[in-house]
């Protein structure tokens, strides 16, 4: 491995030799240092990506799934490998960077199979006429993707794409470069030469691809990242699609069980230690229960706590960003029942951190936290709850728990977010597609919507020429 280094609380350096420095999240020792692509690097892509367009936008839909099916049969082999640099990474658990994997290969295998069967409408017009849409691909798509489930994510862009007939250029996140290569590199040999290119690099590399004479944007990341892409999309064209951050809350209605409820919560607020882009990230419980529940949620987190099953954060930065805000939190007013403090030892390690006693105008409740914290804000009625749950610039996701059918429909109705669970903090069927809102994006992800958002769509109406006149005969006869 180079050895050019900077070592810094951060975790992520560029080195001297333009490289991306990579340190453990579990120990803070450095793993690697990646090369970043230069300004000519990214130039000759785009290039090689255009030429390659043509080609790619002729082949069948049936053959372009094919070769979907076979990069999925490849991912599959190397879920292990992939896994392991996952871990090395980012610090995910080696167990749960395999169910992205899984889900990742199943992605590729459900945009293979929706290739074909990817089609236009027809039209009402004339009766001697035919009037349809075709759909067409946008041409070379940039995908910006991100580390906290790198591999699932990225494929989820790559197969919807590829399967629509654009040329693919995958930047993957600068916190998991070495595994953003190693999946082209496993992808890459199932698709002809130009198809689909990898470029390493930071956020100057993602401006210079941003900018670049490209037709689709498509990026899952932060809210700041996503309004800069959002901006030069704009000067140049791209079709732009966004999945950004979240401020996601959950509503915990008065008829429900508190230890149940307090359950949820900390599947959705400590998973993937909350680095998750649909994580709960604010609490507003019903004061009937809010006592019942805040133990429970409390003991929760302290088992996690205990057990150890809390990966660290994805790195030192990272966890400075969560701590300022709990931090935040407690100088206003708020009680950390369970975690909270930073723990001794190396590494990025944050605990399971249960938030009491929270307002409306802390940090943890208006901002994307992005780690292990579970605010709890206590309302006197559903109504007032969901007021709060209303509030904010974000409009991603948002769970409601409730037994009563008239709070879920009036939650449903108008909560301003793309996807609504009820009773369930995640799961849902395959394929669904949501339309981020406010800060959290633009456009469809997922799903087979996301195959439209690839496409551009051309309106084709033919008629039957007029028939000869008897003086004019015929004279092609």
């Amino acid at each position: 491995m180079p050895t050019t280094a900077i070592d810094t609380p951060a975790g992520r350096d560029t080195a001297e030799s333009g490289g991306i420095t990579i340190t453990d999240p579990r120990t803070g020792e450095v793993l690697w240092t990646v090369p970043e692509a230069g300004p000519e690097a990214v130039n000759h892509a785009v290039e090689v990506a255009r030429r390659a367009a043509p080609e790619w936008a002729a082949t069948a839909p049936a053959d372009r799934g094919a070769a979907l099916k076979a990069a999925a049969r490849a991912l599959d082999a190397a879920a292990q490998e992939l896994a392991g640099l996952n871990a090395s990474e980012t610090g995910r658990p080696v167990e749960e960077a395999l169910a992205g994997i899984g889900a990742a290969v199943s992605t590729l295998e459900q945009y293979a199979e929706l290739a074909p069967v990817h089609r236009g409408h027809s039209l009402r017009g004339n009766r001697l006429a035919a009037d349809y849409t075709v759909a067409e691909p946008r041409g070379v798509a940039v995908l910006l993707t991100p580390w906290n489930d790198p591999v699932a994510v990225a494929c989820g862009l790559i197969g919807a794409a590829l399967a629509t007939g654009n040329t693919v250029i995958h930047k993957p996140s600068e916190r998991c470069p070495r595994l953003g290569e190693a999946l082209g590199e496993v992808l890459a040999p199932a698709f002809p030469p130009g198809v689909f290119l990898t470029v390493s690099g930071g956020a100057a590399v993602g401006a210079l691809l941003s900018q670049s004479e490209v037709d689709v944007l498509a990026h899952v990341g932060s809210s700041a990242s996503g309004a800069r892409i959002a901006r030069a999309g704009a000067l140049t064209g791209a079709h732009v699609l966004r999945e950004n951050g979240g401020n996601d809350p959950l509503l915990v209605d008065r008829d429900v069980d508190p230890a149940w409820a307090a359950e949820q919560a900390a599947i959705g607020a400590f998973s993937n230690s909350g680095q998750i882009c649909t994580a709960v990230e604010r609490i507003y419980v019903h004061r009937d229960i809010a006592e019942p529940f805040t133990a429970a949620l409390r003991a929760e987190a302290a088992r996690r706590n205990s057990n150890g099953s809390v990966a660290p954060l994805v790195d030192r930065r990272m966890r400075d960003e969560v701590h300022a805000q709990v931090t935040d939190a407690l100088g206003a007013g708020a009680t950390a029942v369970e975690g909270g403090d930073l723990p001794d030892g190396p590494g990025s390690f944050f605990p399971a951190t249960v938030l009491v006693d929270c307002t409306g105008q802390m940090q943890v409740m208006t901002e994307e936290t992005f780690g292990p914290v579970a605010p709890v804000q206590v309302v006197d009625s559903f109504d007032d709850g969901l007021r709060l749950a209303c509030s904010g610039k974000y409009g991603l996701a948002a769970t409601v728990l409730s037994s009563n059918i008239a709070h879920i429909q009036q939650a449903v109705a108008a909560l301003p977010v793309g996807t609504v669970k009820v009773n369930a903090v995640f799961g849902g069927a395959p394929g669904g597609a949501a339309q981020p809102r406010g800060d959290s994006g633009a456009g469809f992800g997922y799903g087979p919507e996301l195959l439209d958002e690839f496409s551009q769509v051309k309106v084709v109406h033919i008629a039957a020429p007029p028939a000869p006149s008897a003086e004019q005969g015929q004279p092609w006869a």
